[in-house]
């Protein structure tokens, strides 16, 4: 999981949209374009024939006047119902400035420093590190090696033509950042 930017300027603030029970079609679409089509928990590509909600990362806040842009997150829908129920505070939000810093990708696994709660109850309540997303981003990052050998390319060369060709196929962008040493997010343009 990465760090995710929320825009001062967004339109979402600058139009004071409010979730409501009922339609968000341009909350989400807003929210959707801000993260560039990929899930914030599985940064997984959000297509066409994605089902997907918009998360209150802080579910107790869903309704409420304190309820806003900064809690709000574009995710699949079936990780989005693996969530743990009960929310655990103090917990590490994914807006915080050193998010990277303190939720450490190490093959496959997300890591905390011992003394770190908040990023101990994140894994926890997005259960981070469950076996068989362990598993499939290993195998993800493993699969993009090969391929990166058998093409005999660079990791950046490789990943820029898949972004230019097949975007949807890209998951794990934290994962791809790590393990290869490269900006993957800025190099996947802004959607219009």
């Amino acid at each position: 999981m990465r760090r995710i930017f929320k825009n001062p300027n967004s339109e979402i603030v600058i139009q004071r949209l409010v979730y409501k029970n009922g339609d968000n079609k341009k909350l989400s679409s807003i929210l959707l374009k801000e993260q560039k089509s990929f899930c914030a928990y599985t940064e997984e590509y959000i297509g066409c024939n994605d089902a997907v909600d918009i998360e209150h990362f802080n579910p107790n806040l869903k309704y409420l006047e304190t309820d806003s842009y900064q809690n709000w997150f574009m995710v699949k829908h079936k990780p989005n119902n693996l969530k743990r129920t009960t929310w655990i505070e103090p917990i590490l939000y994914p807006t915080d400035e050193n998010f990277e810093t303190r939720l450490i990708y190490s093959d496959g696994y997300f890591l905390h420093n011992p003394e770190d709660i908040e990023a101990k109850n994140l894994i926890d309540i997005l259960n981070l590190n469950d076996e068989i997303f362990v598993k499939n981003r290993k195998r993800f990052i493993q699969r993009r090696k090969e391929r990166i050998a058998e093409k005999e390319v660079s990791a950046l060369d490789y990943f820029t033509e898949k972004i230019e060709n097949e975007i949807e196929s890209l998951k794990y962008l934290r994962a791809i950042q790590e393990e290869f040493k490269i900006d993957i997010w800025n190099m996947i343009p802004k959607l219009k």
